[in-house]
This record gives structure tokens, sequence and C-alpha cells, in this order.
């Protein structure tokens, strides 16, 4: 059970969050006035770039930016040191299906000069100056791969998922220093902010590599925690095992490995897919229960566990800013999912292949969803549920973040 100081800080998020959102919309109407425009990122995981999106455009790609300048001398590196190179190629082979990994998540900083990224297959996050191209500083995580991330809402820092080090690393945005870091599970993976910038709300995933994917070795799937990490000290708050909470609610023999969440406004309420569900759940953070599960369809019944994607049957969930809906990505059977919040109902959206990952714009009105398995993005609008844009990428785009750019920039694309 969360503790009463926990409880108060959870309470107290609504009010927070109602002030950071006047506030953030005061940012977005100045942006013009400080020479700033937002875009869209959008990583292309197996060829390292990240194609930049104007949404002020009819969703005009800009620019695509060389996310890996210095790979020659990073291969140098891995060919040169056998420990290394086993794991590099392991990558390839068990987490990037014969592909190398060299995008996973991506932030601008605030003032539109610098892009951070991890880099998976390189172990590292490098953040890369927008105008020259440039790879301005390189951190390199413990372990053997680099994950997810988030940054704080300041833009001040960025905390960033080390898969095989169990840890997450904060490093200051503008020098790459790392300035703190907390315990995780096996694969520590997706990280979020409060929208206050005090708790980082991450989950581990385990081994989700291993062919061992049957509820019964469910056991050997390592360590796989919700954490609630205070910010300002990386101490971790509570840490729950959401597939305890899952039995305790009558839902038996579900994974405890979160996997994308997304939270509501006032963020007392959390909404997460697990390992091998066609579906998300509903977790009430002042009761410590889960609440409800959503049941969407698996319109792949005959594939075995075994095939699924790292053992995401779906993986990618985002809210609009108004908290009625959700959007889903439908990983292995090929959907978009526009679902209410209230009753859970939903429409499929078939537009294209493996969608990975899905993200709310930044006026709240749309979703961004990649299909990895058709290099492309489609922009689809909440209120209308239906697919508004459609951008061509880079091979297997995945993570998909708003960012700022400067207007001059911009202009010169």
């Amino acid at each position: 059970m969360p503790s009463r100081t926990l409880r108060l800080q959870l309470s107290a998020a609504a009010i927070v969050v109602a002030v950071f959102g006047l506030a953030m919309l005061w940012v977005s109407s100045a942006s013009a006035a400080t020479g700033l425009r937002d875009v869209v990122f959008v990583g292309n995981n197996w060829d390292g770039t990240a194609d930049v999106i104007d949404p002020h455009q009819n969703y005009r790609r800009v620019t695509r930016i060389n996310i890996i300048p210095d790979l020659q001398e990073r291969l140098l590196e891995i060919y040169t040191n056998p420990v290394r190179l086993a794991y590099f190629l392991a990558i390839r082979e068990a987490v990037g299906e014969g592909h190398d990994q060299y995008v996973d998540d991506m932030y601008s900083t605030p003032d539109g000069r610098l892009l951070v990224v991890s880099r998976p297959s390189l172990a590292d996050v490098v953040a890369i100056n927008l105008d020259t191209r440039q790879i301005v500083w390189r951190f390199q995580v413990d372990g053997q791969r680099s994950d997810h991330m988030a940054m704080s809402p300041d833009g001040k820092h960025v905390a960033v998922s080390a898969s095989t080090g169990k840890v997450v690393h904060i490093l200051d945005t503008a020098t790459g220093q790392e300035v703190g870091r907390f315990p995780s599970g096996d694969s520590p993976h997706e990280n979020n902010y409060s929208a206050d910038g005090n708790r980082i709300y991450h989950a581990s995933i385990g081994l989700v590599y291993t062919p061992a994917d049957q509820p019964e070795f469910d056991s050997t799937k390592g360590e796989r925690w919700f954490e609630i990490v205070d910010a300002n000290t990386n101490q971790v708050l509570e840490r729950i095992d959401m597939g305890q909470k899952l039995e305790e609610a009558g839902y038996p023999n579900m994974s405890s490995a979160v996997r994308p969440m997304a939270l509501s406004p006032n963020e007392s309420v959390v909404y997460f897919q697990v390992s091998f569900f066609h579906g998300f759940v509903e977790y009430n953070f002042n009761q410590d229960r889960v609440t409800r599960v959503a049941h969407l369809p698996n319109e792949v019944p005959e594939m075995p566990r075994e095939q699924y994607l790292l053992d995401s049957a779906h993986h990618g969930i985002a809210m609009n800013s108004a908290g009625t809906k959700l959007c889903v990505a439908g990983t292995m059977s090929d959907y978009a999912a526009m679902v209410s919040r209230k009753t859970f109902a939903y429409k499929l959206l078939h537009l294209g292949e493996k969608p990975y990952w899905s993200t709310t714009s930044r006026d709240g009105r749309n979703c961004y969803v990649s299909w990895s398995g058709s290099d492309r993005i489609s922009v689809i609008s909440y209120d209308k549920e239906k697919e508004i844009a459609r951008v061509p990428v880079g091979d297997h785009p995945q993570r998909i973040r708003t960012g700022n750019v400067r207007t001059d920039w911009l202009a010169a694309q």
C-alpha cells in the first residue's frame, strides 16, 4: 500500500498538473515570439536516422538527420572488443530482428539546439547539434544496450534505461554528465516524468528475448517492477509487482512486465500494457489496485506467444489532453485502436504493419502512430477517430516525440 506521504503527493498532483497545463499553453502560444517552432521527431531505428516533420505545414518532412555520424569509430571499438562484439551481434539477432538498432528514443532540448538520442546497439546516448549535425557529447550506459528515455519537464535532465545494466541513468542534457541514477529490475524500459517533474514512473520488462514465454515459465523472466521514483533524490518511493496486482484483481497468469504507459491528466491513474496481452490495464494509485482491464481483439490467435515481438502483443499507448480517449498500438495485430476511456469501447484502424509506438501531439488533439513494418507514420484525430495525414519516413520507425527547433533553423532546411 502506498505510504500516506506518497498518497498526499499523488493527490496534490492534480493541482500542480492544472497549473502546469496552463503554463504549457502559454509556452506554446509564445513559441513564435521566442523564435521556436514545435515539430515532430521520428526515430528510424534500423537506418540510424531521425526525420523532422512540421505539423504546421501539412506534416511536411523537413529534413532527415544522421544519428550515427561516428559509426565507423564505434564499430572499430566494438570489433576490437570481444565482449562488446558478442553483445552487438546478439542485439542484432535477438532484439533487432537481424538489424542493428541505432535509434531508440530521442528528445530535443527546450531551446531547440540539441537532439538527445539513445542508440541501443552502440550502448550510448548522444546529443547532436542540429546546426552542425555533429555529436557534442556522448555517454556510455552501464552494460551493453541503451533503451527508452524521458526528458524532465524543464528539459534539464534525461532519464535513460540501461537494458543490461539494471539501472536508469539521469543525465544533464547540456553536458551529458551523469547527475544521478536509480536501480531497476531486469531490462529497464519505460520512463515517464510527472508533469511537475518531481517523480519518475519507471518499469522494467524482464528477459523478453528468451523463448520461455508460457505462463508456467513466467518466473524465468527475471525481476519486473513498476517503480515510482523521487526525481529530486533518485530514491525509489514505491516498487510494485503489477502481475501480483492483476492476480489480486482477478486476472491470474498475466505478466508483471509493464510496457508503454499513459498517465491520466491528474496523474491519479495509469494505463499500461503488459507482455503478451492484447489490451491494457487501468491502475489507480490512490486505491493501490487494478480497477479495470480493457480487452482488445487478438487478430493473430494462431500465432504462438514465442513469435510475439519481444513479448509485445501491443506496444504503444497514449491519451488525449482531455483525458477522454486512448490511442493504442496493436503491434502484433497490425492495428491502431481509438478507445473511450470511460467505456473502453473502441474503433480499430488498419493503416499499416507492425505499429510500434503512439504518442499525442503537443496540442493534445491528434495521435501519432509509427508503422514500423510500413516505414511511415499516421496522424490520427482523436475526435474523428480517423487518419488525417500519412507521412513516409525511414527504415523501421519506432519512437515519435514532439519537440522544439529554432525558426531560423527550420527556415534554412
